[in-house]
Order: structure tokens, then C-alpha cells, then sequence
């Protein structure tokens, strides 16, 4: 058994305190489940994130791939560097805010909150994102490609950064006038939290 990873019936989780604790494969899925049913699935439907995705969407309607690509290349580039005009100005946004407010409210249980719009470019993050678009990853494509009402729940992973095992679950965003899918939320929770 290696510790962080899937084993034949379940996960081994190791607690703060040291105690081996077994959970079932299907275990921390339910829970991180129902924790975002819960906690992140009520505030989807707030004005503030409906408004904020539905204006990128037109904003952002006529990009072509190169342009998603240019924009993606410009944020990736602004990570590791000093100045980050694009990354601050994402931060300093009204939803980011609302979206770090969230995080911690959440005791510890949510380690990170990004919204993305209709092409899986970012919207809004409680912390920077190492990429802008996530249009090309499973959870974005597992929720917004899917269609509304969709929670898909991603793989227990190790963050290198806070030794910690996370997962990370991804909802459709619909806007509640339409019901049409506008974009996607991803929360990375930390799965000894749930």
C-alpha cells in the first residue's frame, strides 16, 4: 500500500494525529460530493457570479482558439514573473473576492475556488491558477461540456505545495433565468477536511 494513492478497496488516509484511517474509493467522493451540494452549489445561482461569467461569455464570444492560446501563453508567463498586470487585475476582481470569502469561510475544507466561462477560460479565483484556460482539462470538460445539474468529482491527488490530499470537484454553472450552462466552477477541497 502506498500512502496517496488508489489500492484495490479504498484509500489510505493518514490524519493529522498519525491514525491510518481506510476510506472506500466511493467514501470521499460521496463526502466531497455532498460537502460542495452543500457549501458551493447555493452561491452559484448569486448575481455576482451569473453577471460576472455571462459578461466574459459576450465579452469573449468571437475568440478563436489562437486567441485563447495568446491569452493562456500571456498568463502561464505572468506566474513566475514580477509584474502580473493580467493575474492582478483576475485577483482584484469583484468575483475573485467573493471567491476567496468562500475559501475561508470554509474552515480549511477548501483549499481553492476558480470559475470559468463557456470556453474554460477563467473568470474569477480565490488564488492564481497556473493556467487561464482550463477548457482543455477534464474538469472542465466532465462539468460544463456535460450540461447543467453536472458535479464531477476528480481523483485524490497529493499537493506537493501543503502535503495535503485533495481532490478537486467541478459543477456546471447555469444561469438561473435560462437554465442554459454558462460556465464552471472547480473547488479543490482537502479530502482529511471532509
Amino acid at each position: 500500500m502506498t500512502i496517496g494513492r488508489y489500492i484495490a478497496l479504498g484509500l489510505l488516509v493518514c490524519s493529522s494525529a498519525g491514525v491510518n484511517q481506510a476510506l472506500a474509493g466511493d467514501d470521499y467522493a460521496a463526502a466531497a460530493r455532498a460537502y460542495v451540494e452543500q457549501h458551493v452549489v447555493p452561491f452559484l445561482s448569486d448575481p455576482l457570479v451569473v453577471d460576472a461569467i455571462n459578461a466574459q461569455n459576450a465579452k469573449y464570444a468571437g475568440l478563436q482558439q489562437a486567441d485563447v492560446d495568446a491569452l493562456d501563453k500571456k498568463w502561464r508567463a505572468e506566474v513566475d514573473a514580477a509584474d502580473k498586470p493580467m493575474i492582478n487585475e483576475a485577483l482584484s476582481s469583484p468575483l475573485s473576492k467573493f471567491l476567496k470569502e468562500q475559501e475561508e469561510k470554509s474552515s480549511g475544507a477548501i483549499t481553492e475556488l476558480f470559475i470559468t466561462d463557456n470556453k474554460g477560460l477563467n473568470v474569477g479565483q480565490s488564488d492564481p491558477t497556473s493556467d487561464y484556460w482550463q477548457g482543455d482539462e477534464a474538469k472542465w470538460q466532465k462539468s460544463f461540456q456535460v450540461g447543467p445539474g453536472t458535479i464531477f468529482v476528480d481523483a485524490v491527488e497529493k499537493d506537493e505545495s501543503t502535503q495535503q490530499l485533495q481532490t478537486q470537484v467541478s459543477a456546471t454553472i447555469s444561469d438561473p433565468k435560462t437554465g442554459v450552462a454558462i460556465g464552471a466552477i472547480t473547488v479543490g477541497l482537502n479530502v482529511d477536511g471532509l
